[in-house]
């Protein structure tokens, strides 16, 4: 309930408009069964025909009042509880991009996911429900409860009791039934796990013939939220027989013992009348919060997940609130002595590590698999922090620059690449939105990949799939790299993507890369050796330790680790 107090509290107006609405529309309809009343009495005891005219015409007006405070306040209410919903998702969507990658991998992707689409929708429904279906409860038995104890004493009570029978009997099973519902979204989230596992790794599945295999997890996902889905609606049928039984009988104790008090001059016909509505409207309106009862359990722990979210402090979080005007430096990147240990390993994945990337020069790292090169970028980024020593960028410590400022000066394009379902315009504009037609293909010819974007009917303005599904590896690289330098960064880091070139592609991107990159320092993560024998200055990482640095030449001479990399490649170059 915090997390819907907390997004609830900016729309307070809105809210008591609603509860306002809903008393008028409970109020009209409990008000309508009296005046019902008091026209049969009327017509039993001969009044006249305009008195029975006047009762009817006000038995008119309340509807209308009534009816115009049901559609006001379920109007009011979807404007409440969407609006509501909204700053949740917004607030979850905006924690998630704070989250690191540790983070994630704490939640899992399919966990933020279900958070910010079903969770929230669950959230929702039971949000507009309970407005509309629990919220009028209290005010129904407040007013039903004083109309019939005003009309009889005995009949008050016998009220009461059905009505106290039922609530508790719903709150009982309301508790039994929160252990099931959180076990229904682990449950869910399990099944999402499985079946996004499935779609994304449908190729694999195929090749290894293991369908049958992967349909038996399906099934034993499908039929562990089956059957506790099943469990929990018994409950709840057990509740609806509950109410329905207490309704009829209350209904058939007033019929049995109001036959002698109308004989005794205590009631007159239309009270029974009114006596049954009060009790069917007040266990109708407790029936529909029934109904919102099998809802609530499951949104409240959908809340407690959400709120799990927004209460998670990231790993990294930005120690400045405001960036001070940046030095412009000869060195843009430096290493003092970094070390870095992932949070969960036992020991360092880098050591010491004491380089630096200048200006106008081409730094590249290369190293075997598992040596660190990737988490070298990651730490540039912040996606991690340093354990020990510092990172300097502009003579400045990253951790005393926001998040944003620090990659802002950074363009990184990682080995997988990734592109957004647009246009090719698009994703190239997606680090600088105000890049002309020009500037974009500039890049595309730097990038080697503007002679196959305008091979394309649309050109720039070309579909690009979800991920770039519609491309090859080596045409999503190239639009990443072009992407990469729309944006004009003091700082390019280049993980490995180069991987997917041909050789000769290789060569003429980076021969165009030289004459883009004179003002600025250049950062390649490299596997192949023909990517990066021509960089200034080459720093080979193994386990984690600097254990060369130096140029091709220099490296060959004295490394042993780079010349076993050289020797390893030109071998299979020969083969």
């Amino acid at each position: 309930m915090r997390l819907i107090l907390r997004f609830i509290k900016p729309y307070w107006k809105l809210f008591i408009l609603t509860c306002i609405l809903i008393v008028v529309d409970v109020a009209g309809a409990l008000y309508i069964p009296t005046l019902v009343a008091e026209m049969m009495n009327e017509g039993t005891a001969g009044s006249t025909m305009q008195d029975l005219y006047m009762t009817g015409i006000q038995i008119v007006i309340a509807s209308v009042i009534s009816g115009a405070g049901a559609i006001l306040g379920a109007w009011t209410c979807s404007q409440l509880s969407t609006r509501v919903c909204k700053g949740i998702r917004d607030a979850l969507y905006e924690k998630s991009l704070k989250l690191s990658v540790y983070d994630f991998k704490q939640f899992g992707t399919a966990f933020i996911t279900t958070r910010t689409t079903s969770d929230i929708t669950n959230i929702q429904t039971a949000l507009i429900s309970f407005i509309q279906m629990v919220l009028p409860v209290p005010a129904m038995f407040v007013i039903a409860l004083l109309l019939t104890f005003r009309l009889d004493t005995w009949a008050g009570c016998v009220l009461l009791a059905v009505l106290c029978v039922v609530f508790v009997g719903a709150y009982g099973i309301m508790r039994m039934a929160s252990p099931l519902f959180r076990r229904l979204q682990k449950l869910l989230d399990r099944m999402s796990t499985v079946l996004l596992e499935n779609l994304t790794g449908v190729r694999v599945i195929r090749v290894f013939n293991k369908q049958k295999k992967e349909q038996e997890r399906l099934d034993i996902a499908f039929y562990n939220y089956a059957d506790t889905s099943i469990r929990t609606n018994r409950m709840f049928a057990n509740l609806d027989g509950l109410s329905f039984f207490s309704i009829n009988v209350f209904v058939v104790i007033i019929y049995w013992f109001s036959g002698a008090r109308v004989a005794a001059g205590h009631f007159q016909i239309g009270d029974i009348t009114a006596l049954i509505e009060y009790a069917l409207l007040a266990l109708f309106y407790l029936m529909m919060a029934q109904m919102v009862i099998l809802t609530l359990p499951r949104a409240l722990e959908c809340c407690s997940r959400v709120q799990a979210v927004l209460d998670h402090t990231p790993e990294i979080v930005d120690l400045v609130s405001e960036d001070t005007q940046d030095k412009v430096s000869e060195e843009v990147l430096i290493f003092k002595n970094v070390s870095f240990r992932f949070a969960d390993a036992e020991e360092d994945t880098l050591h010491d590590l004491d380089f630096a990337c200048k200006r106008g020069e081409t730094t590249a790292i290369i190293g075997g698999t598992g040596s660190g090169k990737s988490t070298v970028a990651s730490l540039i980024l912040r996606f991690h922090d340093v354990t020990k020593g510092e990172l300097l960028l502009n003579q400045k410590n990253v951790r005393q620059m926001t998040q944003r400022h620090l990659r802002e000066k950074i363009s990184y394009v990682q080995q997988k690449a990734w592109l957004f379902s647009g246009s090719i315009a698009d994703n190239l504009r997606y680090g600088n939105p105000d890049a002309s037609i020009e500037e974009l293909e500039h890049a595309l010819e730097v990038a080697q990949a503007k002679e196959f974007v305008y091979s394309l009917p649309d050109g720039l303005d070309s579909f690009v799939a979800q991920g770039g599904a519609n491309f090859s590896g080596g045409q999503k690289q190239r639009l990443s790299i072009a992407r990469a330098l729309v944006k004009r960064p003091e700082l390019y880091i280049f993980d490995d993507s180069f991987s997917a070139l041909d050789f000769k592609t290789d060569a003429a991107l980076r021969k165009a890369l030289e004459k883009e990159t004179k003002d600025v320092a250049v950062l390649i993560i490299a596997q192949r050796v023909s990517t990066i024998r021509h960089a200034n200055q080459i720093i080979v990482l193994h386990e984690g330790k600097i254990v060369g640095k130096g140029t091709h030449g220099s490296l060959m001479k004295e490394c042993e680790v780079y010349r076993e990399i050289v020797n390893s490649q030109t071998k299979e170059d020969e083969e």
